[in-house]
């Protein structure tokens, strides 16, 4: 089951097989070295399958607007102005790629990339420029833990 990131609210997600798997909610993530995440957020592996749809949904993680993945050559629009992720998981390791994902700045403080389960911290662009911004109260993560742990899984599989 795929959970979709609930507005201020962190559920039990259900594991693949059936029984209840806490999450581990954006302000209980527990780092180490402040640079890797050793621990699932969710207590389960992530689905590589799922992963890919996270990564080229431009509604979803979106991956694709600045990183470029030729195993995927038929998603359209790829970006350049990350480095390509072709064989990121012989790169870094998976709790190096899991706080890359949670929140880049603690590995690269001077990324651009967003920080996609991350809630507090940081100014929100409408804060300040729309006049229409989120309740800082309500307003959750770009992504949920279990959509992290997919989009994880796939880049896992990205090997030289």
């Amino acid at each position: 089951m795929k959970l979709k990131a609930v507005t201020g609210l962190f559920i039990a997600g259900l594991a693949l097989t059936g029984t209840a798997v806490a999450q581990v909610a954006p302000g209980d993530v527990t780092w180490v070295d402040d640079v890797t995440i050793p621990a699932s957020l969710t207590g389960s592996a992530g689905d590589a399958a799922a992963g890919v749809e996270i990564i080229a949904n431009r509604g979803g993680g979106n991956c694709v607007a600045c990183h470029e993945f030729t195993s995927l050559p038929d998603v359209q629009f790829q970006g350049n102005i990350g480095p390509s992720l072709d064989g990121v998981a012989s790169r870094w390791s998976e709790a190096e790629l899991r706080g890359i994902l949670v929140d880049a700045k603690h590995m690269f403080p001077e990324t651009r990339m967003p920080a996609f389960y991350r809630v507090d911290g940081f100014i929100r662009p409408g804060d300040a420029y729309t006049g229409r911004a989120a309740n800082p109260e309500t307003f959750g993560p770009l992504l949920s833990a279990q959509q992290i742990e997919d989009t994880l899984a796939y880049l896992m599989t990205l090997t030289d």
